[in-house]
């Protein structure tokens, strides 16, 4: 046990001495934990203890030595990566964990909340009612037991669910009550946990009719995500108000002429975005005729929103409607919004870009890209994840549109490409050399981005993040051991497992 943490001490010392020499790795692992990162002269033992810890998935190096201490190194190790996989839906780390050690989960309340160990819920609230409103961990029990996605792995579990359910509420519990989230004062509500987060309709049900506040911000605009109407349905029948949500947005990102048509019945405005706009809302506001020549959306949902009123003289962040949809290649948009009466005269740029979406370069003609209107500025970004779009993007590069352009979340193409798990996309831009290095503002580097889009990208059924991997590993970017020990997929860890075997030197300590 001491010599455990001796190792990790002598970890966090090496990691002070690499840094301080200049080393970048080291650099890296220290400013993707610590915000903002101290200068090289006040760099802390301390601030690299913490670093260790955060990696080891600990909130802090106290943390992690008392679990050491008290439960020793492998239970210890074993129990913190049960509750990571649990929080962050990693089902089948989760169940391979607990099949191993079926007790791992004794006597932490929120985990047993977690799991659906009915009788171990029921026996600690018997000796101590307050558990169930006070916090397990670093939220509250009823939020392990919305943020759970283990219904999917033990479905007949069900009825101990909720039962667990009606406990924390006899107990005082609140249907309302939220995970908090860093940096805001708005918490994640236990209904989007639910609905949102977990795809768990039968929990979301039972939270609406027990009080669940539907307009919470967040529960109707992911709603639109799950691939199914059944969370929408039962929103929109508990009262939520699409205005505000950016729901419809997200519906025309999935092309869901069902969805769209639920929220427009349900006084979704198709207009209310092009106000907000002018309103000065954030960049990714967008009025929904953009959304949808940007997202290359069907003809059947362009003519439901065009019939259903979005105005075709729109304009956002100095493109109008026709001009977009002429930029992003959507010639049958273009024409509806002509015929609607929206047409406009496209400036030099927006007649190169436009002819960009035809394969049209013309020899010796070149953008400055600091001319273009600002919502131009991301169009290689918003194009990698639309299908077919490979040559496209290869006449925007070849005019002089940035290829390594972060977005506002510090997203540059090359992660896109890669979090999407589209290797042909990643392995061009990545021969553009752009920078393999940079975090984003999520605090991912290229490697951890696409292990995040190999469990969470909702087209990863069809895409390879695999593949993605072995290019940019290909290309000499470091593997950070934890995100071996970590990766939630078996095929994405036995990969990186393999790798790590076979190129030991490529592996480093924490992250980079």
């Amino acid at each position: 046990m001491t010599h455990s943490l001796d190792k990790l001490r002598r970890s966090a010392k090496d990691l002070r001495r690499s840094a301080l020499n200049g080393d970048a790795a080291a650099q890296n692992r220290i400013a993707a934990q610590l915000d903002p990162p101290p200068g090289p002269d006040r760099l802390r033992h301390a601030d690299c203890l913490h670093v260790v810890a955060r990696e080891a998935g600990y909130p802090s190096w106290p943390q992690l030595k008392l679990s050491i201490e008290t439960l020793g190194l492998d239970r210890a190790a074993r129990l913190q990566r049960l509750k990571i996989a649990i929080a962050h839906g990693q089902t089948g780390v989760a169940k391979s964990l607990l099949d191993d050690t079926p007790d791992l989960a004794k006597g932490v309340f929120g985990l047993e909340v977690a799991i659906y160990d009915r009788e171990a819920v029921a026996r600690a609230l018997d000796r101590d009612p307050g558990l169930a409103t006070r916090l397990a961990g670093p939220v509250r029990p009823i939020v392990h037991l919305a943020r759970s996605r283990m219904i999917h792995v033990w479905p007949d579990r069900a009825e101990d669910m909720m039962a667990i359910a009606e406990m924390l509420l006899a107990h005082g519990a609140d249907v309302n009550d939220a995970q908090p989230q860093e940096g805001t004062d708005n918490g994640l509500s236990v209904l989007y946990l639910a609905i949102g987060h977990a795809d768990n309709m039968t929990l979301g049900k039972w939270l609406l009719d027990h009080g669940a506040e539907p307009d919470d911000g967040e529960s109707l605009y992911h709603a639109t995500e799950l691939g199914h109407h059944e969370g929408l349905r039962l929103l929109l029948a508990a009262g939520a108000r699409p205005s505000g949500t950016n729901a419809l947005l997200r519906a025309i990102d999935f092309d869901d002429v069902q969805a769209v048509s639920l929220l427009l019945e349900a006084g979704a405005d198709p207009n209310e975005y092009d106000a907000r706009v002018i309103g000065g809302e954030p960049p990714f506001v967008i009025p929904v005729l953009h959304q949808l020549a940007r997202r290359g959306a069907s003809a059947e949902l362009c003519e439901r929103l065009l019939g259903a009123g979005a105005n075709p003289r729109a304009e956002w962040q100095g493109a109008s409607a026709h001009a977009y949809a002429q930029v992003f290649g959507h010639a049958d948009l273009a024409r509806m919004i002509a015929e609607a009466g929206g047409t406009v005269d496209l400036t030099r740029e927006e007649t190169l870009l436009a002819g960009a979406a035809r394969g049209d370069v013309p020899a010796g003609e070149y953008i400055n890209p600091e001319r273009l209107a600002p919502a131009y500025r991301d169009i290689l970004r918003d194009l990698v994840s639309l299908p077919g779009r490979l040559d496209h993007m290869k006449a925007l590069v070849a005019l002089g549109v940035e290829y390594d352009r972060p977005d506002e979340m510090g997203l540059p193409p090359v992660q896109i490409a890669g979090w999407e798990g589209l290797p042909a996309t990643l392995g061009w831009l990545i021969s553009l050399r752009p920078d393999l290095t940079r975090i984003n503002g999520y605090g991912g580097t290229l490697l951890t981005t696409i292990l995040h889009g190999s469990e969470n990208a909702l087209a990863r059924p069809d895409r390879d993040h695999i593949e993605c991997l072995r290019l940019v590993l290909d290309h000499g970017v470091a593997l950070p051991r934890q995100a071996i020990e970590f990766a939630g997929d078996p095929e994405v860890a036995a990969f990186l497992s393999d790798w790590a075997e076979a190129h030991p030197g490529q592996v480093v300590e924490g992250v980079a």
